[in-house]
């Protein structure tokens, strides 16, 4: 399948039924997800609820969640997203990565979601990106901040089975269409030209 995006290292495209085996290797990793919920996805889960909606998403929008690789040796990092609402719509949509451990501070997540944020303010219309983290995710909110997004909030919600540092919260970022406008006097390093459209 061609590519949705390049940008200088990393090539994003739609995820496929054959992608299965890379989202259990993602979601198996303990360390991965540490902060989302604790333990690693059954297959069974991936198989049947998390594939299957990504591939949904795809036929209600442009936006969605893209399987992301090493443009020099193809291998799968991880994936990026920007994540309608259940509708489809673009208008506000959620930043996401998810990164495999081995691939942890390169930037990837950061140049990822730099060209990400470009095609949404540029081709599909967004008004407002958001993302949402554990307070204590210092890695991801670092990602957020480089990416241009500001701290709006922490807001606390109740889980009956809660992580480490649930006490501290989650925190909200967001960059909006005006603020990102403002900005485009400055160089967003990391996209190799215009996105790559398949």
């Amino acid at each position: 399948m061609t590519g949705y995006l390049t940008t200088e290292r990393l090539l994003l495209r739609r995820f496929t039924e054959a992608d299965v085996d890379h989202l259990v290797d993602l979601d198996g990793d303990v360390a991965v997800m540490r902060y989302l919920t604790g333990e690693p996805t059954p297959r069974s889960v991936i198989e049947n609820e998390v594939l299957p909606k990504i591939l949904r998403d795809y036929e209600l929008g442009p936006a969605g969640r893209w399987a992301t690789f090493e443009r020099d040796s193809g291998q799968f990092v991880g994936w990026l997203s920007l994540q309608p609402p259940a509708d489809g719509s673009v208008r506000e949509v959620e930043l996401g990565y998810r990164l495999k451990a081995a691939f942890w501070g390169r930037g990837y997540a950061t140049e990822g979601s730099r060209a990400l944020l470009r095609k949404g303010f540029n081709d599909l219309g967004v008004e407002r990106v958001w993302a949402e983290t554990m307070a204590v995710n210092v890695a991801s909110r670092r990602v957020m901040e480089k990416s241009g997004l500001r701290y709006v909030r922490t807001f606390h919600v109740h889980f009956d089975d809660p992580l480490p540092g649930t006490e501290h919260g989650e925190v909200e970022y967001e960059l909006r269409r005006a603020d990102w406008v403002e900005r485009q006097g400055q160089p967003t390093p990391g996209l190799a030209g215009p996105a790559a459209l398949g």
